[in-house]
């Protein structure tokens, strides 16, 4: 049975009256999850603007800088750094202060974003000051010039000055070779958002995810901006793909990865992809869905899947034309 239109606008309004049903049928199968300071979730852009910050080596020139909210990565080299990744705006004076002493005389001269978001973004204007190169997508480029208002964080972000906008822009795929190292880094189509990217460092084999791999969480699917299930389902494919069986991979926030976990969050995307359509293509309601308790299989692995449920039926409705056979 196909839903109506009007179905729909009275699914969507229950999936966001009945959140609190959610927490209590799905999350009744849910083992508590780790605090996260996951930047999709929030807490990002209330950051303590003097993070303790600390500098992990995953090889001779390449370290993780935790501290923060997010992960930075950091590839060093003889004519100075490449970053993915910022951090928050207001902590970029920390960061800024933190690399000089880290490696005194090595200047920012690259910097990744591997979303527009403000947590990802926050140290380009910076950068960008002492004249670095900022690289992201196109469409992350186009998000960070315009006002967003996102519905699911209850939040509206203003356009991001010039002078943090990125200076160089791509659609599909690309390289560099900054020092010795070579440096690889491509889209991963509306997953996150719809501006992520990957950046794969090939020598020391480890490969920056940004917000499409998380940790100890389900993934945020910012449908504001384009994310979607069916698309990071795709995008977890393709960085499976990407891979080696001793690839390290660094999500946006939390610990190192292996290749068996980034598999495990590709099947348990493209798991809940298929199950969820096949349940609105059978005409179920919102609160049916919910007392099916669809994700109760992975919560003990992945924690509480209320946010994640809400924006996953938000996003699959933006793209409900794609999916056929549900109105």
């Amino acid at each position: 049975m196909n839903l109506s239109h009007n179905c729909q606008r009275a699914f969507l309004r229950a999936i966001i009256g009945c959140s609190l049903g959610l927490a209590s049928v799905a999350g009744l199968h849910a083992q508590p999850a780790a605090p996260t300071s996951s930047p999709a979730t929030g807490p990002a852009e209330s950051s303590d603007p003097a993070p303790t910050f600390a500098a992990v080596p995953l090889s001779d020139s390449l370290v993780q800088v935790t501290g923060g909210p997010v992960n930075i990565v950091v590839l060093v080299q003889p004519e100075g750094l490449l970053l993915v990744n910022g951090g928050p705006k207001a902590q970029a004076p920390a960061l800024k202060s933190f690399l000089a002493a880290r490696f005194p005389g090595k200047p920012v001269k690259v910097v990744f974003n591997t979303d527009w978001h403000p947590q990802n973004t926050g140290f380009n204007e910076t950068a960008a000051a002492e004249g670095a190169k900022i690289l992201a997508h196109e469409n992350t480029k186009q998000w960070m010039t315009t006002t967003i208002h996102c519905k699911w964080r209850e939040q509206t972000f203003a356009p991001a000055p010039k002078a943090a906008l990125p200076t160089e822009t791509f659609y599909t795929t690309g390289e560099l070779t900054f020092g010795q190292q070579k440096v690889t880094y491509g889209y991963l189509g509306p997953a996150h958002t719809d501006g992520d990217i990957y950046v794969y460092f090939p020598t020391p084999n480890v490969l920056v995810a940004g917000d499409v791999v998380t940790s100890g969480s389900y993934p945020i699917l910012d449908y504001t901006t384009g994310g979607w299930i069916g698309g990071m389902a795709n995008a977890a494919g393709t960085l499976v793909g990407l891979a080696k069986e001793d690839t390290r991979i660094v999500p946006a926030a939390g610990p190192i990865l292996a290749r068996a976990d980034l598999v495990a969050e590709s099947d348990m995307l493209s798991a809940m992809r298929d199950k969820l359509v096949k349940m609105m293509k059978s005409g179920m309601g919102a609160q049916d869905i919910i007392t099916a308790a669809p994700t109760k299989e992975f919560d003990a692995r992945w924690g509480s899947p209320e946010r994640f449920m809400h924006n996953v039926y938000q996003g699959l409705w933006w793209h409900v034309r794609d999916l056929g056979g549900v109105i």
